[in-house]
């Protein structure tokens, strides 16, 4: 899990709802985020490690996922993109919008927020 780049919770309950907050491709070194090398590729399965890791704080797992939003500043990057996020969450497939953006926070190329949903 990374540090937030902005004034804001990585992830709040509501409920029986878990709603984590855009991740982006970045690690924290130092104490701050910092983007991953590697192009799309690496920051796409870094968000996608972002977003695992405050489910799995919570005590849930994708398969909890109902709903995630994807950002990417280059359409172009869709079906590469979509090739990571089927390794990433297996036969699972919830809800999904993905978006085009003319850009993300320190320059990232992707964002995958997420909302899960475990009973209470």
């Amino acid at each position: 899990m990374s540090t937030p780049v902005g004034p804001y919770a990585p992830a709040v309950r509501a409920g029986p709802w878990l709603v984590c907050s855009g991740q982006l491709g970045v690690r924290t070194e130092s104490g701050a985020p910092v983007l991953v090398d590697g192009g799309l590729p690496a920051q796409a399965r870094q968000a996608l490690e972002n977003v695992t890791a405050l489910l799995a704080g919570r005590g849930l797992g994708w398969d909890n996922v109902v709903k995630t939003t994807v950002f990417l500043t280059e359409m172009a990057d869709y079906v590469a993109f979509n090739e990571i996020y089927m390794q990433a969450l297996g036969d699972h497939r919830p809800a999904r919008s993905l978006i085009g953006v003319a850009a993300l926070p320190l320059g990232g190329l992707v964002e995958v927020e997420a909302w899960a949903y475990a009973a209470e």
